[in-house]
């Protein structure tokens, strides 16, 4: 008697998702900041308490925590969601609307706080997902570890789970998935062998000048025409040193310097962040940018080189082809025409891989729509999808269904693709 594939076993199960939308739309109110999850993690962990079936290991990295549940011999399983929020002002007007601030822990400055990126819905998907998978144990024989990372947003949060003692507590894992909710058609789920997701590096660059009045502009040397001719500089990077058949973005997210407008002050600072897909673009985008800099610096007569510290480092998200190709057949199965196995790649990035690559051990991810299918339709029809905000969007509002069922079906879908009978 043939074995029945992952979305056969899923059928013989039906989940009333009613009390995880309200779980949803409670972690979509009460948000926290990276390192700050505290609340999140304990309303997390004890939802997944209460279903008896996994053993749980808090604290672990900061906030994170790790819930197995072990079912016989054979492979083990982790599927992962991330639980940090974005200090970012919610315009939403949803009647479940963030209104929180927190203080923010590298600056002491209150902010507010959103959940922008969808992390909510990853941490309901992967509870009400534990839930069915334990309701469906009598189908898999093996190791299931669900797991809820911290501080996803500052790069940081898996690296420091690994290092905190993960893999002393639990199982090494076989294979690890994940997935993201995205600016795609809710319902839809996209995923590609080989990278799926850049590298990113971010980084402050501290420039020196000599403060005076603005009225004596020749007494000084002014760090903010200095900034100014940098990022004019630094556009340049991609556009005229990089192979137009690569990949890679330079973005420049802050420029801060003085306080009023007849003091040229005496240090300008830059937030720079880049995307790549290969080692060698990366080391290529960071020669380019010290050279140009410290080039810069050199023009102004600045009385000092200029100071890099990086600030965030997250590799890239490589999706195992042996393993992704696997999904691939499980996710066709189940999701039709709704499933894209060639998804484009995305200039977006995860520290996710890390819980897979500390142990070599290999890891697929996948995007899951989160747009409304009218608004997604419409938008399309009109030609401006572009307009539909996206994550990190101070607008961004994951419609709840189908955006959770395919999320919860997905990492179930998954999970017994590897561990079924």
């Amino acid at each position: 008697m043939p074995r029945k594939t992952p979305s056969e076993i899923l059928s013989t199960t039906s989940l009333d998702l009613s009390p995880y939308e309200s779980l949803y739309k409670h972690f979509h109110a009460h948000p926290e900041l990276s390192k700050q999850e505290k609340a999140t993690s304990q309303t997390a962990a004890s939802h997944l308490s209460r279903l008896n079936t996994y053993e749980i290991h808090t604290n672990i990295g900061g906030h994170g925590f790790a819930g197995v549940l072990r079912n016989g011999p054979g492979k083990t399983v982790l599927l992962r969601a991330d639980m940090d929020a974005l200090p970012v002002k919610e315009l939403t007007a949803l009647p479940y609307a963030s209104t929180v601030t927190m203080q923010d822990s590298s600056t002491g400055i209150e902010k507010p706080v959103m959940h922008a990126c969808g992390h909510d819905m990853h941490i309901t998907c992967l509870l009400a997902a534990a839930e069915t998978l334990a309701r469906l144990r009598a189908e898999w024989s093996g190791t299931l570890i669900v797991l809820f990372q911290p501080n996803e947003e500052r790069g940081e949060g898996a690296r420091a789970m690994v290092d905190g003692g993960l893999y002393s507590k639990i199982p090494v894992p076989d294979y690890v998935f994940g997935q993201h909710v995205m600016r795609m058609r809710a319902g839809s789920v996209g995923s590609r062998p080989g990278t799926i997701m850049a590298a990113a590096d971010s980084m402050k660059i501290t420039l020196y000048g000599r403060g005076g009045h603005g009225s004596l502009p020749h007494q000084t040397v002014d760090p903010v025409l200095l900034a100014a001719n940098v990022v004019v500089r630094l556009q340049g990077i991609v556009s005229r040193e990089i192979d137009p058949s690569d990949l890679a973005v330079v973005t420049v997210g802050s420029l801060q310097a003085g306080q009023t407008e007849n003091v040229i002050p005496d240090t300008a600072e830059l937030g720079v962040d880049f995307r790549t897909v290969n080692l060698e673009t990366r080391e290529r985008i960071l020669a380019a940018i010290r050279r140009i800099v410290e080039a810069e610096c050199v023009a102004s007569g600045s009385p000092r080189p200029p100071l890099f510290t990086p600030t965030r480092m997250f590799p890239p998200s490589f999706n195992d082809g042996q393993v992704s190709a696997e999904l691939a057949g499980s996710f066709s199965e189940h999701f039709k025409d709704c499933f894209d196995g060639d998804t484009p790649r995305s200039n977006v990035s995860e520290d996710f891989s890390i819980l897979g690559t500390s142990q070599g051990r290999p890891c697929s991810f996948w995007f899951i729509g989160g747009i409304d299918p009218e608004v997604w339709d419409e938008a399309r029809s009109k030609g401006c999808l572009e307009e539909i905000p996206g994550n990190h969007s101070a607008l961004f509002a994951p419609v709840i269904q189908p955006t959770m069922k395919t999320g919860v079906d997905a990492l179930c879908i998954a999970a017994l693709t590897v561990l079924r009978k």
